[in-house]
C-alpha cells in the first residue's frame, strides 16, 4: 500500500515540531492518532523515521530523506490550490486581507466605501502584526511596511505614513518642547515590540524606556487617549480621534512605508485584482491623511 497524503502531512508535521503535542495541536488531532498513523507510515515504507529521543522526535536518514520529498509535495499541493483559485472569472467571493493593527482600523474605516464598489465580495480583516503565510493562503493580500524577501511575492507600494506625538486633550500642557515633554510619564512599545516605528527616536529622547509599555497599536491608543501618557502615533489613527490632539508637528525623522503585499499566482484572480485596485484608490483618496497633512476626521 503506497502512502497516502494524509499521513504524509502528519510526519511532516511532527517532523516541524518534534513533539507529539506540537504535531497535534498543530493538525487538529488526538496525540495517538499523530502517533498511530507515524507507525503505519513507518510500516508502508519499511524503515524507521524517528528517533524517539526522551524529549523529541528527530528524523533518521530514511525520515530526512521523506522530508524533503514530503516538502516538495507539499509546496506543489499548494501551487495547485493557489492556481485552482484563479480559476474563476467573477467578481465574487472571499478576500482575506492581513494587516498590522492600526492599518487594520484604516481598513475597518472604509470598510462601507470598499462594499459599496464590490458589493460580492466578502472581506475577512485580520489584526496581525506577524506576517501571514501567503503561499499557504493565509492571508490573499497583506499591507506591511516591509517587503520580506520572499519567493513568489509581488508588491505594490501604497503610501507614505507619517507620525507625531499625542496627548489627550484632558493632559495639561504647561509647555510643549521635547525637552519639557520628557520630563512627564509616555507610552511606547515594551523590548520584544522595540523595532515599532518611532521607538528608537522615543529612547533617544527620553533617555529610559516609557513608563508604560504595550505589545499592540490600539492598546497604546485607549491609552493614550485616557491620557496614560504621551506617545508617538501615526497620524492617520491618533487625528482621527478627537480625544486626543497633536502635540508639535509630523516628526521628519519618523516614516514609514506601507505596502500591499500578493501571491503572483493569486493577482489575476478577478476578486483579488478587484480589492486590490480598490485599495490602491482608497490610499490615494486619504493620501493628505496618511502623510500627516489633515486631520482627516
Amino acid at each position: 500500500m503506497e502512502p497516502n497524503w494524509d499521513d504524509l502531512r502528519i510526519f511532516l508535521s511532527l517532523a516541524r515540531g518534534g513533539t507529539l503535542t506540537t504535531a497535534a495541536r498543530a493538525l487538529g488531532v488526538s496525540h495517538p492518532t499523530v502517533a498511530r498513523r507515524v507507525q503505519v507510515l513507518e510500516k508502508q515504507i519499511g524503515a524507521r523515521l524517528f528517533e524517539r529521543l526522551p524529549d523529541r522526535f528527530v528524523p533518521t536518514a530514511a525520515g530526512a530523506e521523506l522530508l524533503a520529498d514530503t516538502e516538495a509535495m507539499e509546496q506543489a499541493a499548494q501551487s495547485i490550490n493557489r492556481r485552482s483559485a484563479g480559476l474563476g472569472d467573477t467578481v465574487s467571493g472571499v478576500v482575506r486581507l492581513s494587516a498590522g493593527e492600526a492599518m487594520a482600523v484604516l481598513v475597518a474605516r472604509h470598510l462601507p466605501w470598499l462594499r459599496a464598489r464590490l458589493e460580492h465580495i466578502e472581506f475577512e480583516v485580520i489584526a496581525s502584526h506577524t506576517l501571514a503565510n501567503l503561499s499557504r493562503r493565509e492571508a490573499d493580500l497583506l499591507i506591511r511596511e516591509q517587503v520580506p524577501e520572499l519567493a513568489g511575492i509581488v508588491t505594490r507600494k501604497l503610501c507614505q505614513v507619517a507620525y507625531a506625538v499625542y496627548a489627550a486633550r484632558s493632559l495639561e500642557l504647561k509647555r510643549t518642547s521635547m525637552a519639557a515633554l520628557a520630563g512627564l510619564p509616555w507610552i511606547g512599545f515594551d523590548d520584544d515590540h522595540s523595532y515599532m516605528p518611532g521607538q528608537r527616536w522615543l529612547h533617544e529622547q527620553l533617555g529610559r524606556r516609557p513608563e508604560i509599555r504595550v505589545n499592540n497599536w490600539l492598546v497604546l491608543h485607549d491609552a493614550a487617549r485616557a491620557g496614560a501618557g504621551l506617545a508617538v502615533m501615526p497620524c492617520y489613527l491618533a487625528d482621527q480621534d478627537a480625544a486626543l490632539r497633536r502635540v508639535g508637528g509630523v516628526l521628519p525623522e519618523i516614516t514609514t512605508e506601507q505596502w500591499l503585499l500578493v501571491h503572483r499566482d493569486l493577482r489575476a484572480l478577478p476578486r483579488v485584482r478587484a480589492v486590490m485596485d480598490a485599495l490602491v484608490e482608497l490610499f490615494q483618496r486619504h493620501r493628505s491623511v496618511l502623510e500627516g497633512h489633515s486631520p482627516g476626521r
